[in-house]
């Protein structure tokens, strides 16, 4: 299990950093000066409830932007790794100490033992001001895009509403 973070999907592929739609991202020199040549696939973030910010930044600022240290990458997966999810765990923390930025974090993986545990590890991150937790399966190899091997856990409120009426449109609406 680990705390999804609401920000925007980084994937650093060794050279450039990309969106989840394949926009290079222009980061700061100092950014990305000790990041390895091997991809890392993670969440640039500006804090809780700072999605629009960290978005606002990482779409608009250019790479000599003070605004930039305000957002900090956290890495949550190795795509290129061999092993599967609990052998890529490791070295996910291997790879961000050797990087040793304060900027640039390993998501805390952890285990939980049953449903009471999960329930109170999503409420802990839902009080500080997170979105939820991601379920990995630890036998599952990297692959790109929502798969198999993850699980969103995030809370909803449940509404209830009345249709009071219906305005037909014009042509196919």
């Amino acid at each position: 299990v680990s705390e999804k973070y609401d920000g925007v999907r980084g994937y650093w592929d060794g050279h450039h950093m990309r969106t989840r739609g394949g926009t290079v991202v222009d980061l700061p020199a100092w950014f990305t000066a000790h990041f390895p040549e091997r991809a890392m696939d993670g969440e640039l973030w500006a804090g809780y409830g700072q999605f629009s910010t960290a978005s606002a930044i990482i779409r608009t600022a250019g790479a000599d932007d003070a605004d930039w240290h305000r957002i900090s990458y956290r890495v949550f997966d190795l795509p290129d790794h061999a092993g599967d999810f609990d052998a890529r765990v490791p070295a996910i923390r291997t790879t961000v100490a050797a990087i040793d930025e304060p900027w640039v974090v390993a998501i805390r993986q952890f285990h939980v033992t049953d449903d009471a545990a999960l329930k109170q590890a999503l409420a802990r991150v839902i009080d500080k001001g997170g979105e939820g937790l991601v379920l990995h399966r630890g036998s599952r190899q990297y692959s790109a895009g929502r798969g198999a091997g993850l699980l969103k856990v995030k809370p909803y409120d449940d509404a209830e509403a009345k249709v009071v009426g219906i305005n037909p449109g014009n042509g196919r609406l």
